[in-house]
């Protein structure tokens, strides 16, 4: 049996503005279709793209100007072998479980900077420190994080604001940081962080922990954060098969130490009364801006300084520089100007005479002239 070509899909520009001429927020294309708003978010910003009864769809869908047409779902039994290897189970996760930054995701952040940028650091950065948290294990780097992606959303805040899912933005900013190969050689990283106060907790953070990096972060991103796993595999830069497998190997791992989280919704929720447990303040929006601001005048100031310097001794070594060539003159040529050679002449025969007369003559003297009066 021959499978039919994927239906064809506008760009991710013309995907918008098709959904918008037919007044649909993305939220009720989501339900429509059948998945998370994160997932049309994804799939009009050209991270991702849908496939299968999905694509033909919500391609019917944005050229259809009537109603949305229905998803249908087929029985389990139907399911291809293909299709649940690329997702790890069919879940349909509770709205508490959805984070509520894709509220403030969607809402154009066009007002004045600062106040725009305060309002999402608001929002998304006390539970992006818990998040942190889990993957790292630390709390200090996981507030050190946070800020650290947060000043660099600042900086970028023109690339920032206008990116589908700012969010997300700074989720992997954070993410990238905290698990950076180089805190291994900072003296505060020698030591491990105090364990969590309850024994479950720490049996559940340390086996988060002996997870690699990796696994760790696509399972926090999957089974925690709630993204799909078209978005899950895009923000850990693999493939939807690679992040599944990931997904897998990383449950197994959790349930052969802790198999009461065997069932994802009981891994949600211990991790959820994990990164509760722990204080993990933020600081001040205002706070981190300014910090921000003061580290990009420090390294544009030093930059300058730097740059000076390189322009000065550029300068200096052309001023001193010699202003002509002189050649080295070839071997073998003579060379002119150099003074005799000085010093005590050859004796003559006549001198080597004179100076065994002398030796013959003394010899036979006293040894030693003394004084005599006269």
């Amino acid at each position: 049996m021959t499978q039919s070509a994927a239906a064809p899909l506008p760009t991710p520009k013309e995907r918008r503005r098709l959904r918008e001429a037919q007044s649909l927020t993305q939220a009720q294309l989501a339900a429509r279709l059948g998945v998370t708003r994160e997932t049309v978010r994804a799939w009009e910003s050209g991270r991702t793209s849908p496939g299968g009864r999905k694509r033909e769809t919500y391609a019917k869908l944005l050229t259809s100007p009537g109603p949305a047409p229905a998803l249908v779902k087929r029985p389990k039994a139907q399911v291809s072998r293909a299709e649940r290897v690329q997702e790890p189970e069919q879940r349909t996760q509770p709205e508490k479980r959805r984070q509520p930054e894709s509220q403030s995701a969607e809402q154009p952040l066009t007002r004045a900077p600062a106040v725009a940028f305060d309002a999402l650091y608001t929002h998304a950065a006390p539970l992006l420190v818990r998040q942190t948290y889990l993957l790292s294990g630390r709390r200090a780097l996981a507030r050190e994080s946070v800020e650290r992606a947060f000043q660099l959303a600042w900086q970028r805040w023109p690339e920032v604001a206008v990116d589908p899912d700012p969010v997300g933005w700074v989720r992997a900013a954070a993410y990238e940081y905290a698990m950076s190969p180089w805190h291994r050689l900072r003296p505060a990283h020698r030591h491990p962080d105090a364990p969590p106060a309850d024994a479950e907790d720490r049996k559940l953070l340390d086996v988060l922990q002996s997870l690699p990096p990796v696994y760790r972060r696509t399972l926090l991103l999957y089974d925690w954060v709630g993204l799909d796993l078209p978005e899950t595999a895009a923000e850990t830069e693999a493939s939807t098969p690679a992040a599944a497998n990931r997904i897998l190997h990383a449950r197994e791992a959790v349930a052969e130490q802790l198999p009461e989280l065997a069932v994802p919704e009981q891994l949600h929720r211990r991790l959820t009364e994990l990164a509760g447990a722990e204080k993990l303040d933020a600081p001040k929006a205002t706070f981190v801006r300014d910090v921000g601001e003061k580290r990009t005048r420090f390294w544009t100031r030093a930059a300058i300084v730097v740059t000076t310097l390189i322009v000065g001794a550029t300068a200096l070594t052309v001023r001193a520089a010699p202003t002509h060539y002189v050649p080295v003159p070839a071997p073998g040529a003579p060379v002119s100007g150099v003074p005799a050679l000085t010093g005590p002449d050859r004796l003559t025969p006549q001198d080597l005479q004179l100076r065994g007369q002398l030796r013959a003559k003394l010899s036979g003297g006293p040894g030693r002239l003394a004084p005599v009066a006269e």
